[in-house]
C-alpha cells in the first residue's frame, strides 16, 4: 500500500509506517538537516529510509496533483508548536500551524484513509473550538474555505453543512490522547492521534489497547524484584519503594497474579549496553557523544533512570534542557546524547542523525516515536487489508 509522509521531521512516524508495511510515494519535509539524515542515511543503505523519494520543501506549496488516486494512507505530524505546552499557544494564529495543509492534501488526495498526530496541548479546553474545527474539516475535507474566510466563519459553514446532512461525513475521523509508554516506548510521552477512514470503504477499526502499564513496572520493582535481577543490580543498592507507593504496591501484591500486561520499559532498559560516553570519549556508536554543562535546579530535573524518561521536548529556542537530561546513579546529571534520546524515541541504532547537537535533539523533540507510529499503522493496514479481502 502507498503512502504519502508529510512534516516528516526526524522520520519517527515515516519509519513506523515503513515497518508496518507502507511505501512511501513521498516524503516531505522543509527542514534541511532533517532531509539530510534522510540522504545520509540513504547513502548507508539503513534499510528504514531505503528508497524513499525525499521532497525537501514547504507542504504549503507541494503539488499533490501527480498522484491520482493511487495513494491508500496520508499520515504526518503538522508542527506542533501552536498547541504545545511549552510554546506560545498561538494555535490557529501561528504561522507554524500547518493543519490546513494537512486537510488540503486528503481533500486533494482523498486516500484510503489518514493518520494525523500532535501534542496533547491540542486538546486543552483554550483550544476546543479550533479542535472541533479541525474534526470537522477532517470529516469533511471536500467543504474547502473560502478565499479570505477566516476559520470561525469557516466552522460555522461546516457546522450547518454537517448538520444538513444529518451528521453523515466523507470520513469517519477517530481521535485519542495515547501515552507511548503504554505501547512499550521508554518515554512517558502523550500525543494526540486523528485517524480517518474513507466513509465509503466501511471499515471497522478500533484504536489498539496498551500492551504496557505502569503497574506492571510497579510489580516488577517492588514486589517481585524482577526488574533489578534484569539489569543486575545489587540487593545493596536498590532503593526502598517511595511512600506514596505504599498503599498502590499493598494493592498489587494481591491482585498482581491477574495482570497480563508488559511493564513499561524505563530510561535504563532505553540506554542499556551503551557506553558511557563521559568515560569513553571515543565511541564507534553513531551520535553518542557527550555534551558537558547539564546542570539541575528546581523545576529543571533530568529523568530517572528507573521511570520511563520525561517527554522530549524541541523548545521554542533550543533544548530546554531538564527533560533531555537524565540522573545517573551516583546522583549527578548529564544530557541525553543524540543516540540515547533516539533510543528513547524507539528510532533503530542504525539510523543516523545529521546536524549539530541542539538541532538535532530539537528535530528528536518534535518526533513521534517510531514503536508507536508502528502500533498505530500496523492497525490501519489491517483495517484496510481486510477490506480489501472482503472485496476479492
Amino acid at each position: 500500500m502507498r503512502s504519502i509522509e508529510l512534516f516528516a521531521g526526524a522520520g519517527g512516524l515515516a519509519i513506523g509506517m515503513a515497518n508496518a508495511g507502507f511505501q512511501h510515494a513521498a516524503v516531505v519535509e522543509w527542514n534541511h538537516d532533517a532531509c539530510e539524515t534522510f540522504r545520509e542515511n540513504q547513502r548507508h543503505h539503513t534499510h528504514a529510509v531505503e528508497g524513499w523519494p525525499v521532497h525537501e520543501v514547504d507542504a504549503r506549496v507541494f503539488d499533490f496533483s501527480a498522484f491520482g488516486n493511487s495513494i491508500n494512507v496520508i499520515s504526518g505530524g503538522p508542527p506542533c508548536q501552536p498547541f504545545s505546552q511549552g510554546g506560545k499557544h498561538k494555535a490557529q494564529h501561528d504561522e507554524r500551524n500547518m493543519f490546513p495543509e494537512a486537510i488540503r492534501a486528503v481533500r486533494e488526495i482523498m486516500p484510503d484513509a489518514f493518520i494525523f498526530e500532535n501534542v496533547k496541548g491540542l486538546t486543552r479546553q483554550s483550544f476546543s473550538e479550533y479542535f472541533t474545527y479541525i474534526y470537522l474539516q477532517l470529516q469533511h475535507p471536500e467543504f474547502a474555505p473560502q478565499k479570505n474566510e477566516d476559520w470561525a466563519s469557516h466552522k460555522e459553514r461546516l457546522e450547518k453543512y454537517h448538520s444538513a446532512n444529518k451528521g453523515a461525513s466523507t470520513y469517519n475521523v477517530f481521535f485519542d490522547v495515547l501515552n507511548a509508554a503504554d505501547f512499550g516506548v521508554p518515554q512517558k510521552r502523550q500525543r494526540v492521534f486523528f485517524v480517518g477512514f474513507r466513509s465509503d470503504l466501511g471499515a471497522q477499526w478500533a484504536f489498539p489497547k496498551p500492551t504496557h502499564s505502569e503497574n506492571s513496572l510497579i510489580i516488577s520493582k517492588w514486589i517481585n524484584k524482577s526488574y533489578w535481577d534484569e539489569h543486575e543490580i545489587s540487593k545493596k543498592i536498590i532503593p526502598t519503594p517511595p511512600q506514596q507507593l505504599a498503599k498502590k504496591i499493598e494493592l498489587l501484591k494481591k491482585e498482581y497474579s491477574t495482570n497480563n500486561l508488559a511493564r513499561w520499559n524505563t530510561t535504563r532498559d532505553a540506554l542499556k549496553n551503551l557506553p558511557d560516553p563521559e568515560t569513553q570519549k571515543k565511541s564507534s556508536i553513531p551520535n553518542h557523544i557527550f555534551t558537558p554543562g547539564a546542570r539541575s535546579y528546581i523545576g529543571h530535573t533530568g529523568s530517572l533512570l528507573d521511570e520511563p524518561a520525561k517527554t522530549l521536548k524541541a523548545g521554542h529556542h533550543g533544548v530546554p534542557g531538564g527533560e533531555n537530561m537524565f540522573i545517573k546513579d551516583d546522583g549527578s546529571i548529564r544530557y541525553f546524547t543524540v543516540r540515547e534520546a533516539a533510543r528513547l524515541q524507539t528510532f533503530p541504532d542504525e539510523y543516523e542523525f545529521c546536524g549539530a547537537w541542539s538541532q538535532t535533539m530539537r528535530q528528536l523533540g518534535n518526533a513521534v516515536p517510531v514503536l508507536l507510529a508502528e502500533v498505530i499503522a500496523k492497525s490501519v493496514a489491517r483495517s484496510l487489508y481486510n477490506i480489501r479481502t472482503a472485496q476479492s
